[in-house]
């Protein structure tokens, strides 16, 4: 499944609405460990069919990153039945997020 782009809009429904578990990227263009995580983000995207993946640009979705207390970037928050599960800081291997997140 491809990535979701998350919004203030969309936030209820996609994430904490979702019956799936839900891995959301906060990020921003700007951010080099972000640019070098996001090829992986997508790749779990697109192998793991019983997770959603979506995408915070933190800079267009200040509300959110305040809202979630995002204080450095990337971080990954994986959220099941509409709560935070597992958080991760900064850059990490896939086998490291596949392992971290219990994917």
């Amino acid at each position: 499944m491809a990535e979701i782009t998350l919004t203030k809009q969309n936030f209820e429904e996609e994430v904490l609405k979702s019956t799936k578990p839900v891995l959301v990227d906060f990020w921003a263009t700007w951010c080099g460990p972000c640019r070098m995580i996001a090829p992986i983000v997508e790749e779990i995207a697109n192998e793991y069919q019983n997770i959603k993946v979506g995408k915070i640009n933190v800079d267009e979705q200040e509300k959110l990153a305040i809202e979630y207390g995002i204080m450095s970037i990337p971080t990954l928050i994986l959220f099941k039945d509409g709560k935070e599960e597992k958080r991760i800081l900064g850059y990490r291997e896939k086998s490291q997020l596949i392992k971290e997140f219990s994917l």
